[in-house]
């Protein structure tokens, strides 16, 4: 069960926005990742539940940021419930998407999950719902996945798998890398791996 922590910071102009302390598993019917993230000066900033099936999809999703709460599942695309930090207001949104996204590591690891990509294949596109800090506002955005490389590195611990990314955003055309190891990122654009306490895991 891999356990530790990853730094948020903003990608263009490296101002730090959270730490995330993270732990995640694969269990029997697929993967969770659970987390509770921090404000640079400490603070409780909120927190990430999301559990997968065998095939990478969404089966729970619970977002907590600013007092604003998400729940969500994969249902007739993906289906989430937004409450107000009141709890009075809540609304419902549908949209016809593979999955979700946002600022935590965990939901890069989703994707590949999901996406199960080789290097010999080419880009697949997918759609996500994002939602946005600091209220989790959701936005639909449509990205485009490439597996480019997948090296094993020898390290203290035995071999390490190693798969990079090119990530593009296809309303800008831009692009980036995601490196990831099992189910853990090892460098993402906003994302930096600070303290891992074991190995990632090593998926069937």
């Amino acid at each position: 069960m891999p356990r530790g922590r990853y730094s948020l910071h903003d990608p263009h102009d490296h101002t730090p926005l959270a730490e995330e302390h993270f732990h995640c598993a694969p269990g029997p019917s697929g993967w969770r990742y659970v987390s509770q993230l921090t404000t640079p000066s400490g603070d409780p900033a909120g927190s990430v539940d999301l559990a997968l099936d065998d095939l990478g999809r969404p089966i729970r999703l619970e977002l907590h940021a600013s007092g604003w709460q998400v729940r969500g599942a994969a249902l007739d695309g993906v289906t989430w419930v937004r409450t107000d930090p009141t709890g009075v207001h809540a609304t419902e949104g549908n949209v016809r998407a593979h999955a979700f996204t946002g600022a935590s590591p965990a939901f890069l690891i989703a994707t590949a999950r999901l996406l199960r990509l080789t290097p010999d294949a080419s880009a697949t596109r997918v759609r996500l719902v994002a939602f946005t800090d600091p209220v989790l506002a959701p936005r639909t955005l449509d990205q485009s996945w490439a597996l480019i490389t997948r090296e094993t590195h020898a390290t203290d611990n035995g071999p390490l798998a190693v798969e990079e990314y090119q990530v593009t955003a296809l309303d800008t055309g831009e692009q980036h890398a995601v490196h990831l190891s099992g189910d853990v990122i090892l460098s993402a654009p906003g994302i930096e791996l600070e303290d891992l306490e074991s190995p990632p895991s090593v998926f069937a």
